[in-house]
């Protein structure tokens, strides 16, 4: 559901320091399972739903949960429409696709994080894939956040699919140089990746480095799951925080809204 003041204003804005992004992927559980976590985690503190994650989902699976996602936030806004102490807005939370390649996209989504694997050794994934979605999303009025993408150490099953010479804890020169280059290619957004379910997140050193290109929103994900190391990366320069097995394991809602509120407030409090 768009913010008011839109998709990309929404992204880039810095006035309420750290957010959290909820990963939900659509290929590990129901459309009704993924909207139940996803007003679960916005009610938490989330501030964006990304849909995406396993590498063979097919557009099907994809756009089912998306749709279903969206009816839900609908249902939210009208029901705070009709309570005077309700803030509609709340619900006004962007669904994006974040895609393992073209044949994961719905025109339900909101947007996409149109990406590039800088250090992907394959072509595929540097801009065949981008090539094959490009007219989907074009046809379907999809906004693009141009998004460079970079994979650490240990990776895990995306480092190995993309392909990715992967980055490590001392390659600090290397990541300011790679986010230099979205910079003058024009990405307005670069992601850190340590994989999903990495035992450990995204150096703060690299963090760090990235965040010297002033001009990028910095998204971290992979390995973090606490309140520390959500701010941890948040004080290195973060400036969105994912987390994905953080939902994918939680037993019940309750536990999930927990988890949630725990890495949003180490999130925060970066900034407090």
């Amino acid at each position: 559901m768009l913010p008011d003041f839109g998709l990309m204003n929404y992204i880039l804005d810095r006035s309420e320091g750290c957010r959290h992004v909820t990963l939900i992927d659509p290929g590990k559980q129901s459309a009704e399972i993924a909207t139940q976590r996803a007003i679960t985690a916005i009610e938490a503190g989330s501030k964006m739903i990304f849909i995406g994650g396993s590498t063979d989902t097919p557009n099907k699976i994809v756009h089912e949960t998306c749709k279903s996602i969206q009816e839900a936030l609908e249902l939210q806004i009208f029901a705070s429409s009709q309570d005077p102490i309700s803030d509609e807005s709340k619900w006004k939370i962007p669904v994006l696709l974040f895609p393992g390649g073209a044949h994961a996209l719905s025109p339900a989504a909101d947007g996409i994080t149109f990406m590039m694997l800088m250090n992907s050794q394959s072509r595929r994934f540097l801009i065949e894939e981008q090539l094959r979605g490009a007219p989907h999303l074009y046809k379907f009025g999809i906004e693009a956040v141009p998004t460079g993408y970079l994979v650490f150490s240990p990776g895990g099953k995306v480092g190995e699919v993309g392909e990715a010479d992967l980055l490590n804890s001392t390659d600090t020169e290397l990541v300011k140089s790679y986010a230099l280059t979205a910079q003058m290619y024009g990405f307005k957004a670069l992601y850190l990746e340590a994989g999903s379910g990495a035992e450990t997140q995204v150096s703060p050193s690299c963090i760090s480095s990235a965040r010297e290109v002033q001009e990028l929103c910095l998204i971290v994900g992979g390995g973090i799951r606490s309140k520390e190391q959500a701010r941890i990366a948040a004080e290195a320069g973060a400036n969105w925080i994912v987390t994905g097995t953080l939902t994918e394991d939680a037993a019940d809602m309750q536990e999930l809204h927990s988890r949630i509120s725990e890495v949003v407030t180490g999130a925060q409090s970066s900034s407090s």
